[in-house]
């Protein structure tokens, strides 16, 4: 199989595209400061993905900044940080527009989209990626996110969504290419589905699962990539023959 094989990459923005890590530990120095808690980055990150999942499942027609006022108010609870207000939750809730892209996001969609359309299917809301995009700077074919589907990732309706979008363009499943970072969020799911998959592996260099759940089975995507600059070194090399 090759990544030219396909007609269309599939994304994944947050852990990705968008610095997902840094954004949630940046937004979250408040609550450390309150708590005066002296933990790690990565403990930080997984007091995230303790809840943020869970809080997705039971309600999955809350918006994003929603679901993150309540991941923050659990965050709160578990760390003994009685100080936090609702309005420290509902900060945390829209800092979705502050998080920052990776550095090779802009330029490596640019290279991308030369041979590939490229689609977003995101478990942010509207308006949340709208604010990423500008930093991406490129014009996505088409975009799905979350708030179109009614639920979030991993489960399987919003990636029957997707598949039945890209039926309409005319895209069959096998020319797909779904690109993320979360194993958890995408790359199992993709593979019970018979979706193909890249992998940008962005903690590859770091232990455990950052702010993701960890996957209770093997995974195995068919390609895997340290950073999305790689991917589209290896797609060029693939035109180049």
């Amino acid at each position: 199989m090759k990544l030219t094989d396909h007609k269309v990459l599939t994304f994944d923005c947050y852990g990705t595209l968008i610095d997902w890590e840094s954004g949630v530990y940046l937004a979250t120095e408040p609550l450390r400061t309150l708590g005066r808690l002296d933990i790690t980055r990565d403990q930080q990150l997984e007091a995230f993905a303790k809840h943020e999942s869970p809080v997705q499942t039971e309600t999955p027609d809350m918006l994003y900044p929603d679901v993150l006022a309540e991941v923050h108010r659990r965050m709160a609870k578990d760390l003994g940080v009685t100080e936090a207000t609702e309005e420290d939750h509902v900060r945390f809730g829209n800092s979705v527009p502050y998080w920052p892209a990776f550095t090779d996001s802009a330029e490596a969609l640019r290279r991308l989209h030369k041979h590939f359309k490229l689609i977003i299917l995101s478990n942010v809301h509207r308006a949340g990626f709208a604010a990423s995009n500008r930093r991406l700077g490129v014009t996505f074919d088409k975009i799905i996110t979350a708030q179109d589907v009614g639920s979030y990732k991993p489960t399987p309706r919003n990636y029957d969504v997707m598949v039945e979008e890209m039926a309409a363009m005319g895209i069959e499943k096998h020319e797909i290419l779904h690109t993320a970072e979360s194993l958890y969020h995408d790359h199992w799911r993709c593979g019970e589905m018979g979706i193909n998959r890249a992998w940008i592996y962005r903690r590859h260099d770091q232990e455990g699962f950052g702010n993701t759940r960890p996957v209770e089975t093997e995974v195995k995507p068919e390609f895997v990539f340290h950073s999305m600059a790689e991917m589209a070194d290896a797609v060029e090399a693939e035109v180049a023959g």
